[in-house]
């Protein structure tokens, strides 16, 4: 698959994966039964409630640059995304630290404490992180843990970093949905 179908493919993908999001439920207590979100086991094994989900669409950054053992690859830069209600409004915004920035003014950056394999090829990992730090008092801020899910796109290039791209980045298209758990 070229660069290009791929591009197109996760282009498709996200407009999908946008027009679902009136699926969503951004409510307290939200579960399969009730319409839509069920976060797996192990991304939540406190049993925390959901305060909010947003779907976040964008992309996560690579730069070329050597890894801790030398080696050159596409190392993660962070996430660059915007965030969405289940009405498609916007909330926010996604990006390094991992920082979840509301437009209510709240932000909280999280650490991540445990993953899974996405269950779609090329998409970046299912995340369980953990609040490290707020700042304000907007929605975000009551959040205990977020949790990383229904990932498509994101994954690094497969190739391309060499020595003549050092500091190159490249963004890959990504969506994810983002649950914020009490």
């Amino acid at each position: 698959m070229t660069m290009f179908s791929t591009f197109v493919s996760l282009t498709r993908l996200t407009a999908m994966f946008a027009a679902g999001t009136s699926l969503l439920i951004a409510a307290d207590g939200a579960s399969a039964k009730d319409g839509i979100v069920e976060v797996p086991a192990t991304l939540n094994p406190n049993k925390l409630s959901i305060l909010r989900v947003v779907l976040a669409t964008g992309a996560q950054v690579y730069t070329c640059s050597r890894n801790p053992a030398g080696a050159r690859g596409w190392i993660l830069k962070g996430p660059d995304a915007q965030l969405f209600d289940s009405q498609n409004k916007p909330v926010g915004k996604h990006f390094a630290g991992p920082t979840w920035e509301g437009l209510d003014g709240g932000k909280v950056v999280g650490e991540v404490k445990a993953s899974m394999p996405a269950p779609v090829e090329r998409a970046i990992p299912w995340l369980l992180l953990r609040i490290k730090s707020r700042d304000g008092s907007g929605a975000f801020t009551q959040a205990q843990a977020i949790v990383r899910m229904r990932t498509t796109g994101g994954t690094a290039p497969g190739g391309g970093c060499d020595e003549a791209h050092a500091g190159q980045e490249v963004r890959v298209p990504y969506t994810a949905i983002y649950v914020f758990l009490k």
